[in-house]
């Protein structure tokens, strides 16, 4: 049986709804979209993000297998490049050992569309980075960032942690003495000591939702771009494609400014979460994205922070590759989780940022480098 990846079209779409119910029945999570043209980030002539979807199909065009590459405008060393993201592949070899070739079929069919290609995300024990490990892929280690707000309410209600009987009692025992609440203020309080020695400088600082990105925007971004050495393009135009209007409805876009002078933008999310694998039935609020000069970091997520506990999240997360803005997250009182998230590069993307021990020091990654928004 031979198997081609060709690009995802409309006619597809009935193969691709019945490989989904082949991978239901066989036990597997795992699916592809249902619709041929990406309602998240279509392609177009003029966009400074998309994304594209490919299928494997058989001779009698079933489909067998699916991934999706998000290109996007990137500067590297002040150059102007196009990197991408990749989602997937994800292959009916997951239920069929006669289909166990299909999955790196389409990992070697994605190199070669894309060469310059990453994947920011993978946990330690993801078959797919122990694969690009094997391949000697670059694997660069990134943190999740995680401030709690309301300590009783993490203790009783998340579920990442309350995954045995013994925690969920450890737990439990903890909130309702009151020494979890005052141990998780205790360290909450301590890793905000910096958080104050600036607060003299942030009390002046105003926060401004706003609708979408304008001219402000594209000022910042000239302005600060090649502070970084690599990072995606977040002028006015990529970031309203990246969270167009009514796309994201959650996405809160705030401008942050002293007078009128703009230090930056931080893009925030605010979920009342049900039954979540992780976070159970807290309300989450997350930090999606941010630019500034990263000098101007810890002000745009302090005004970040405070914004979002004013709001009445149980939490705060966000997921960062560049120290300042780790830093940053660090001097307003998150806790820092090492190599939670891991960023691996293609050879020709290695390549292009070597020396990858210097150039790493200014990579800045956010969650929207990555599969969007929710992808934490």
């Amino acid at each position: 049986m031979a198997i081609k990846v060709v690009p995802y079209t409309a006619d597809r779409i009935p193969s691709v709804a019945a490989f989904n119910k082949r991978m239901q029945a066989g036990g597997s999570k795992w699916g592809w979209y249902e619709e041929s043209e990406d309602s998240w980030l279509p392609a177009g002539s003029d966009r400074r993000v998309w994304r594209e979807h490919f299928v494997a199909v058989d001779d009698d065009g079933e489909v067998h297998g699916a991934y999706a590459l998000k290109p996007q405008a990137w500067k590297i060393k002040g150059e102007d490049v196009v990197v991408s993201d990749w989602q997937g592949p994800v292959s009916e070899g997951a239920v069929s050992p006669k289909h166990n070739m299909i999955g790196m079929r389409l990992f070697r069919d994605m190199v070669k569309r894309r060469a310059l290609l990453y994947s920011w995300g993978h946990g330690e024990d993801d078959a797919m980075l122990q694969m690009l490990k094997a391949m000697k892929w670059p694997v660069h280690g990134t943190p999740f960032l995680l401030r709690v707000v309301k300590p009783f309410r993490f203790l009783r209600l998340n579920r990442y942690l309350r995954n045995t009987n013994g925690r969920r009692l450890a737990l439990d025992l903890l909130a309702f003495s009151g020494l979890g609440w005052l141990g998780l203020k205790f360290l909450f309080g301590i890793l905000s000591y910096r958080r104050w020695a600036t607060a003299n400088r942030r009390s002046h600082v105003e926060v401004e939702e706003v609708a979408e990105f304008g001219d402000w925007a594209d000022a910042l971004w000239d302005r600060c771009a090649s502070e970084y050495s690599a990072l995606g393009c977040r002028d006015a135009q990529a970031m309203n494609e990246l969270l167009p209007r009514g796309g994201w409805p959650e996405a809160i876009r705030l401008r942050v400014s002293i007078g009128e002078e703009d230090l930056g933008w931080v893009v925030v999310m605010d979920h009342a979460l049900e039954n979540d694998g992780r976070f159970g039935d807290l309300r989450v609020g997350s930090v999606i994205d941010c630019l500034a000069s990263p000098q101007n970091a810890p002000a745009v997520i302090g005004a970040a922070t405070r914004f979002l506990e004013a709001r009445g999240v149980d939490l705060i997360c966000s997921n960062q590759s560049h120290p300042a803005w780790i830093e940053a997250f660090g001097s307003s009182g998150y806790v820092n989780l090492p190599n939670r998230r891991l960023f691996a590069a293609s050879p020709a993307l290695h390549e292009a940022l070597e020396p990858f021990d210097e150039i790493s020091k200014g990579l800045h990654l956010t969650n929207l480098d990555g599969h969007g928004p929710h992808a934490l």
